[in-house]
């Protein structure tokens, strides 16, 4: 079935099938978003982050992220982030606007962290050195000194997204939340 026949239900159904497949396929194109984030001086900031899990039911999305980076102290003072995904594949962009959770303790924490430390990410998370920070002169390479884990959720709850098809017949474009439809122009 071609996208341009696909209704609205189907539509948003395949948004979410492919966002859960991105949390399992490393090679999708949804797997690895842009953030973008409002910084203390008012100015956007943007980076790249790996979509860790998708909840069709509950419409969030999580990322594992280091404590200490800067996007956490971001989203502290402006809880309100903007997710972009593009797929060449199925020619669709999708911006989802997103009230962010930070989690940097808990249950859940520990279920993570439980899988990560014994992944080749851990030292990411165990290291003094917090993301972005200055390399010390005398050495060349960040310390992986063993310290408690900075291991952090991002938990995304999504609250629109604005769907973008691109296709030769003619580009289509939606804003969408858990109950609303909205056909816009692309």
């Amino acid at each position: 079935m071609h996208p341009l026949d696909l209704t609205e239900l189907e539509i948003r159904q395949r948004i979410w099938i492919e966002l859960e497949r991105a949390c399992q396929d490393r090679h999708h194109e949804w797997r690895t978003p842009v953030l973008a984030t409002v910084g203390k001086d008012g100015f956007p900031n943007a980076r790249t982050v790996v979509l860790r899990r998708a909840d069709p039911k509950l419409h969030s999305l999580q990322f594992y992220t280091d404590s200490r980076s800067p996007k956490v102290a971001e989203l502290f003072h402006a809880p309100t982030a903007m997710l972009v995904f593009w797929s060449k594949r199925l020619n669709w962009q999708l911006r989802a606007r997103v009230d962010m959770c930070v989690q940097s303790a808990g249950p859940q924490i520990d279920a993570v962290w439980e899988r990560v430390s014994q992944s080749a990410a851990a030292g990411d998370y165990l290291s003094t050195d917090g993301p972005g920070d200055p390399l010390p002169v005398e050495r060349a390479a960040p310390s992986n000194t063993k310290s408690p884990h900075h291991l952090a959720i991002l938990a995304a709850q999504v609250q629109q997204i604005d769907w973008l098809e691109l296709r030769r017949g003619g580009h289509r474009r939606a804003w969408l939340s858990a109950n609303t439809w909205q056909w816009r122009v692309p």
